[in-house]
């Protein structure tokens, strides 16, 4: 295949997206995950884990601002180029799917709010991305995450190592060369 002279030069748009902060979020209403790595080429680096946390015995209005609020003020700190979130699986629980529904609508509002790209996966995405393996365990995606950022320990809590996941799930598909805004790096014209 050839370029042509006058088409986007894909060095140039790999630079675009070569580096990249990108903020994983593992939605919830008692626990939500956060993870934030910057994406360079194929590494990635651990800027900042950890979870937002709301009381249970707290009106579900109360802990959806509270979240709303937080993750605002993880957007404002760590200043992302894009938001990687979980789709929701309903497992067996409607009603914590429900609810974990709430908090993520609140998340998405507020990555709309500061206008940050938002993109969701699925947790077969994510375990395939992260494990190469779309049915890999808990200990198996928490191993990988660990591996990948070259960490000592697991994250934890839990939900952070899976907001990670999710972060660095979002690395490799912005790193593909089929992500370039839905316009073909390769031609023939």
């Amino acid at each position: 295949m050839r370029l042509r002279r006058n088409s986007p030069n894909i060095c140039a748009m790999r630079r675009e997206v070569s580096r990249l902060v990108i903020l994983g979020i593992d939605p919830g209403i008692a626990t939500v995950g956060f993870g934030v790595i910057r994406a360079e080429q194929a590494k990635t680096d651990l800027i900042r884990c950890g979870a937002v946390t709301t009381p249970a015995g707290q009106r579900l209005a109360m802990r959806l601002q509270q979240i709303y609020t937080d993750v605002l003020e993880l957007i404002d700190t760590f200043q992302p180029d894009a938001i990687s979130v979980e789709e929701l699986f309903f497992n067996t629980n409607i009603t914590t799917g429900i609810s974990v529904a709430h908090g993520r609508g609140v998340i998405l509002l507020a990555g709309e709010m500061r206008c940050v790209p938002m993109y969701e996966y699925t947790p077969l995405q994510v375990k395939q991305a992260i494990a190469g393996y779309g049915r890999a365990d808990k200990k198996q995606m928490m191993e990988m995450v660990r591996r990948q950022l070259r960490l000592d320990a697991v994250p934890r809590p839990d939900d952070a190592a899976d907001a990670l996941a999710l972060a660095i799930c979002h690395a490799r598909f912005s790193g593909s060369l089929i992500n370039f805004g839905g316009k073909s790096a390769c031609s023939t014209i």
